[in-house]
């Protein structure tokens, strides 16, 4: 059954409107075809990939590359791609859905997977011509070739349009001779097809190049390297001497390379995002069973205090990052539907789609890939000096996600990007933010306005204390742009702080609408409800230390006196939640099922 189709919120909009629980898509709402789908990954993953995690580990980068060739047989490398080239031509939501359950066995497949399908065959799929794509998506599709995406030199690694790598036009105008040096690129050891970035001339923007992997023409490759995860994911060095390009092998037009990156990327960091969650159930799975089987003091360790507070919050944190890796998943398919109806091709309809939500990837990546380096940390403790040998799935787990903060820009930059991208679109008009924070600084100098909670509504005290949350950010974001201006940029630690706030708001209040939508319709919600009423707890209190933290730095005397007096007022608890009875419950019934079982 179809969820009823709603109209989203604009990107970034989130902040300044409210979105009802009938607005959001949630995982409960997975169609047949969805959930057979699901079903069939996860199946696949079990038989192909999990038995051997040992194998990924010694760094058997031939296993990983057999894995993606069976993968493609089976259609999993085409969910995204046009039936026209041979995929399946899925929503984004399903091709979400894949990423996330080919993803939670291991990093090295799961970075695989995500190179190839995402930045490996997307550029080309988005920005290719009809004759490009033809060429190269139908066997990018199947497996027959896989893609790998050459845009990191040594000296540009964030700084993406600073790279070095040269594109030089022959003298008979046929060819581009490509020259520079690659580093730090997945599936570089068995990669058919390379999508490389190189500056034409002095050219302020550099530009994109589809180009076969021939060793006979000027490509070679360094060493695979050492590295503390992901062993068995091929990561090499490439370089180019005089590689000699057709210049109908370009992609889009000269100088749209920064863009084809960029764009790109904004696809990669949601499905970065969703890559992490079906990791963190598989951590929580086995803690869960371990704590079960452990046996200290005459007692499962599972039922000790300290163990279920750690199995409570990352239980907490998988809920959570899964209602708001689906929500904006859906926000960007409704857009790409929408702009399809209006006459837009597939291709810049897919690129508007993802883009309209850039601020909402760079949230969700940032925020999915920390919860599940801190959900393996717990797993590692849960299993004590176990935990520790690699002999444990723990042990590389923890390693494998520690990559997930670096790649498809740090999250450093992603947490700068989020504000960022936030108030351009004010300054553009597209999002009315400036409107926004007068009503809410004139609100707060008058006194606030008063709270009318029923306690009788179900989480009605989360959802004012969101409401409430994301006027905090409001008048600090305001404060600091008066304080700072157009030079706000340049004070990163400030947005940085911002940028927790808003990344905090977007996930309690994607977990609180997806309680409510599924409470709405009859299901079973208690332990939702809990898990729920834990994460806004939590966040408010993130939200407070941010907003001292910014403070401190952006206003004083009576300033500074007026905005601490609103974050108290806006973040305190009238109604105190029994945290620790919260997570009690909430590892019960893990315990109880013993495993992820929401």
């Amino acid at each position: 059954m179809e969820v009823k189709e709603q109209v989203p919120l604009k990107g970034g909009e989130f902040i300044i409107k409210a979105s009802g629980p009938d607005e959001i898509f949630t995982p409960e709402d997975f169609s047949e075809e969805q959930i057979m789908m699901r079903d069939s990954v996860k199946e696949f993953i079990d038989r192909e990939v999990w038995p051997h995690k040992d194998r990924f580990e010694k760094k058997d980068y031939e296993l990983t590359k057999t894995c993606m060739e069976k993968a493609g047989k089976l259609g999993f490398l085409g969910v995204a791609v046009p039936e026209e080239y041979g995929g399946l031509g899925m929503g984004f939501v399903s091709t979400m859905l894949v990423c996330d359950y080919m993803s939670g066995a291991t990093g090295s497949f799961s970075t695989a997977f995500g190179a190839h399908t995402g930045i490996g065959t997307l550029p080309i799929v988005l920005y290719g011509t009809e004759q490009q794509k033809q060429t190269y998506i139908p066997k990018l599709a199947n497996g027959e070739w896989f893609g790998a995406y050459c845009l990191t030199e040594p000296g540009a690694g964030s700084d993406a349009n600073s790279g070095k790598t040269k594109a030089v036009l022959s003298e008979d105008g046929n060819h581009y001779l490509i020259s520079g040096q690659k580093m730090w690129i997945s599936n570089a050891g068995f990669a058919s097809v390379f999508i490389v970035f190189a500056r034409i001339e002095e050219d302020k923007n550099i530009t994109g190049f589809i180009v076969p992997n021939d060793p006979s023409n000027g490509i070679s490759l360094g060493d695979e390297e050492n590295k503390l995860g992901i062993h068995a994911s091929s990561t090499r060095q490439v370089f180019f001497n005089e590689t000699k390009v057709p210049v109908d092998q370009m992609l889009a037009e000269r100088g749209q390379g920064f863009k084809i990156a960029m764009n790109a990327l904004n696809v990669g960091r949601i499905k970065l995002g969703v890559a992490c969650l079906d990791a963190q159930r598989r951590v929580i799975d086995n803690a869960v069973k371990y704590a079960n089987e452990r046996v200290q003091f005459k007692t499962p360790i599972a039922q000790f205090g300290a163990i279920k507070e750690k199995i409570a919050r990352m239980a907490t944190s998988c809920y959570v990052g899964e209602s708001a890796n689906y929500r904006a998943a859906f926000n960007v398919e409704s857009k790409i539907k929408s702009l399809k109806e209006e006459g837009m091709d597939h291709q810049k309809a897919e690129l508007k789609g993802v883009e309209e939500y850039a601020i909402e990837c760079s949230i969700i990546k940032v925020g999915t890939s920390e919860d599940i380096q801190n959900c393996a940390d717990d797993g590692i403790q849960i299993y004590g000096g176990m935990g520790f040998s690699a002999d444990t799935p723990m042990e590389s787990a923890w390693r494998d996600a520690r990559i997930g903060r670096i790649y498809e820009g740090t999250n450093e930059i992603n947490r700068l990007l989020s504000v960022g991208m936030l108030f351009k679109k004010s300054i553009k008009g597209e999002l009315d933010l400036t409107n926004a924070v007068m009503k809410v600084t004139g609100e707060m100098a008058s006194g606030g306005e008063e709270k009318k909670i029923d306690l009788n509504q179900p989480l009605s005290i989360e959802l004012q204390k969101i409401k409430n949350l994301k006027k905090v950010f409001l008048i600090i974001a305001g404060a600091a742009f008066q304080k700072y201006g157009q030079e706000l940029e340049k004070h990163q630690q400030t947005l940085l702080g911002l940028s927790d706030i808003l990344i905090e708001i977007y996930f309690a209040e994607s977990a609180t609408l997806r309680t409510l939508k599924n409470f709405n319709r009859g299901h079973d919600v208690f332990h939702q409800m809990d898990m729920t009423q834990l994460y806004v707890f939590d966040a408010t209190e993130t939200v407070i230390t941010k907003s001292k933290e910014t403070i401190g730095n952006i206003a004083e005397g009576d300033p500074q006196i007026n905005l601490l007096k609103s974050v108290h007022q806006l973040c305190r608890y009238d109604n105190l939640p029994d945290v620790i009875g919260l997570k009690n419950r909430i590892a019960d019934q893990l315990i109880m099922e013993n495993n992820y079982c929401f």
